[in-house]
């Protein structure tokens, strides 16, 4: 099977990308062991802040002030301003790129690919361009006698499984023939890699063996030689974007990215934009609405985000939402025989952390006997299969596993999740991911000394993951360029409907995220899935299912507050 053919087969298991809103790469979260308390790191283990600032605001660092269409100035949520849109007419150096010719040819097994332009920088398009790539596969004639799909053409439905980093184009590959087949008669479906990410102008950071050291990096820092090796990783990952990216590293925030989409709806010959957008999806279709609501079609938010949000509360509640999750799992696991973490709730909490501060004592052995697994990788494992309700199996029998000194399966569920391939290599879903976090919103600590101080608030939050989610961010505490983004609402007035789908367990995306984002969204309507997993639509249940699509279908908006699901 192609590199290409097993990242289809990835996400047509799990119908969506990496869902970091976090301001780092690393996902992972658990307890550690060492003579620090949880949370502490001992006196004197810290570099200051100041250093750290100073580091982060050398030469390096290129000024910019932010996007057009995001109005304020840079902050915290005290600095929270509405997402202005942009006028309706499109400026005379923006109409040559309004005005290209989509040429679509064959490609990857029935589907249809092509590339366009678009500037580099909006505000400046004679700095020069960037190649985007999209692929389609184009509407199906309902077939003779079918009247489950009435109607003649919409349009182009555009779809994205968020990240951000993942890619639309292997997205759409995917999970096209999957979708409702009234759906797909009446909509060609199109995925476009955003800039960066994918076929289009995509970042690159580290080798594959230097990633590797990446994502094994510990986390959870018991004293000074730990917290400078967590530095050090940060500023690596940091540097070789710098090095390997170059000016693309300034210019593939969200907003130009919503920009993009413009661009290519034009192409397209639609009026407006009609998207689905999973987890990360959902900032990206949001900000579209809130720069273009005139333009704004059927428009569906599936784990929302929400964008009010700064990066240290967007963390926190992140670690919320594992937590969460991890409960769900846990009452799920004690009422099995094969569940290896005891009988009792609490049981399993303190035998998860047992296993990880065993397993940062004395990483794992694993059958690629060239590795072995660390405490970062095992806790990213745990983090995967919080995912989705059908990975718990795998993820009880990697567990048992580990207990019994066999890492592999967990290093499987974290390989999984970073897109690892059995050669070594990785995709560029975390470098991108990393370059539009940290662009899109200022990083959440000046330092590491920050981040410790942050450990027990984020800790009340998420006992089990909370520590590792305040050290996380670091990396963009080092990022070579400046944020362009802040904390802002999304109001969107004037837009068609737009349905924001919330799940209430969801690890990754918060529900609150989405009952936040409809309350902006002048016309959001917000429909919820009582239920487990990350993202709702096309995964669980008819009644869900069956709502987006008499809206993708007919442009009635599901009633608000209307809830599926057990």
């Amino acid at each position: 099977m192609s590199s290409r053919a097993r990242a289809r087969e990835r996400r047509t298991g799990i119908a969506v990308a990496v869902a970091l809103v976090t301001a780092a790469g690393l996902v992972a979260g658990g307890c550690s062991a060492g003579d620090a308390p949880s949370g502490a790191v001992p006196s004197g283990a810290v570099p200051s802040d100041a250093a750290s600032s100073a580091a982060a605001s050398s030469g390096a660092v290129s000024p910019g002030a932010g996007p057009a269409g995001l109005a304020g100035p840079a902050g915290g949520a005290s600095a929270v301003t509405p997402l202005e849109p942009l006028p309706a007419a499109v400026p005379p150096a923006l109409a040559p790129y309004y005005a290209q010719q989509l040429g679509w040819t064959p490609c990857d097994d029935g589907y249809e690919c092509t590339t366009f332009r678009v500037p580099l920088d909006y505000d400046r398009p004679a700095d020069g361009d960037l190649t985007l790539a999209a692929v389609r596969a184009p509407a199906v004639p309902a077939a003779p006698g079918d009247t489950g799909a009435p109607g003649e053409r919409i349009g182009s439905l555009l779809l994205n499984p968020g990240g951000p980093g993942g890619s639309a184009v292997e997205y759409v590959e995917g999970v096209a023939r999957t979708y409702d087949a009234g759906v797909r008669a009446r909509y060609d479906l199109v995925g476009l890699d955003p800039r960066g990410v994918g076929r289009s102008a995509p970042v690159t950071c580290l080798s594959g063996e230097r990633m590797d050291a990446y994502t094994a990096a510990d986390i959870t820092p018991d004293d000074r030689s730990e917290v400078d090796a967590l530095v050090a990783a940060a500023k690596e990952f940091a540097e070789g974007c710098r090095q390997r990216s170059g000016d693309r590293l300034g210019h593939l925030s969200t907003v130009e990215a919503a920009r993009d989409l413009d661009v290519l709806r034009a192409l397209l010959g639609d009026e407006r934009l009609h998207y689905v957008g999973k987890s990360y999806g959902t900032f990206l279709g949001a900000t579209y609405a809130g720069l273009f609501p005139g333009r704004t079609g059927r428009m569906v938010l599936d784990g929302a985000m929400d964008p009010s949000l700064d990066s240290l509360a967007g963390n926190r509640t992140q670690a919320g939402g594992f937590e969460t999750a991890w409960t769900a799992f846990a009452r799920d696991c004690v009422e099995r025989e094969d569940c290896p973490l005891g009988r009792t709730e609490q049981q399993a909490g303190e035998q998860l952390a047992a296993l990880f501060a065993a397993v940062d004592a004395h990483p794992l052995t694993t059958d690629d006997g060239a590795r072995r697994l660390s405490e970062a990788q095992a806790t990213t494992g745990v983090i995967q299969a919080m995912y989705a309700d059908f990975l718990w199996p795998r993820l009880r029998t990697a567990l048992a596993d580990a207990e019994a000194g066999d890492g592999t399966g967990l290093l499987k569920l974290s390989d999984a999740y970073y897109g690892r391939e059995a050669d070594g290599s990785y995709p560029n879903l975390m470098f991108a991911n990393m370059a539009v976090n940290c662009l899109d919103l200022p990083a959440p600590f000046a330092g590491p000394d920050a981040a410790a101080r942050a450990v027990p608030d984020f800790e009340r939050t998420s006992p089990r993951f909370g520590r590792d989610m305040a050290w996380m961010a670091l990396t963009c505490t080092y990022w070579p360029v400046r944020p362009t983004g802040t904390p802002h609402t999304v109001r969107a007035a004037g837009a068609a409907p737009i349905v924001v789908v919330g799940t209430t367990r969801d690890p990754a995306t918060p529900y609150a995220w989405a009952r936040a984002l409809a309350g902006q969204l002048e016309s959001g309507r917000l429909l919820t899935y009582d239920g487990d997993g990350h993202t709702a639509y096309g995964r669980h249940d008819s009644c869900l299912d069956g709502a987006v699509n008499r809206f993708l279908l007919g442009g009635e908006p599901p009633e608000n507050g209307k809830t599926c699901g057990r």
